[in-house]
């Protein structure tokens, strides 16, 4: 059995909506390097994504650069239109995504912990062939 239709249509669209975004917007004042596209969800009926995107530094600037990318979402679209061919063109709604952000606080919460009390993160196993 294949991969369902709708997950290969978020794939395909998160791939191509971050090659858009890098490609078209990397030479205006819009920094689009700092932009990470994690995930696309893709309505059932195709009318609508949602794009999970990540920010790195700009932590000022975060809500004003999703801003930009939903006033320039319809740019977006028509240069992914040339190169996907779906039934339907989806709107596209950027939302920042803090997941990756939240995952790195928790690795440094996990590793201050491990310094402070090594003896705590020590493997149990021992070496029973000895």
């Amino acid at each position: 059995m294949g991969i369902p239709r709708l997950v290969r249509v978020n794939e395909l669209l998160k791939r191509e909506i971050a090659e858009d975004l890098y490609r078209n917007f990397s030479m205006s004042d819009f920094d689009a390097s700092a932009i990470t596209v994690t995930r696309v969800e893709c309505a059932p009926d195709l009318r609508d994504a949602n794009v999970f995107v990540s920010i790195f530094g700009h932590e000022e600037e975060r809500d004003h650069m999703i801003g930009y990318l939903n006033r320039h979402r319809q740019e977006i679209v028509r240069l992914m239109v040339k190169r996907v061919k779906l039934k339907y063109t989806p709107r596209l709604h950027f939302i920042l995504d803090e997941s990756i952000e939240s995952g790195d606080h928790i690795l440094s919460i996990l590793a201050e912990m491990e310094r402070e009390n090594p003896e705590a993160f020590k493997d149990d196993e021992t070496d029973e062939t000895a």
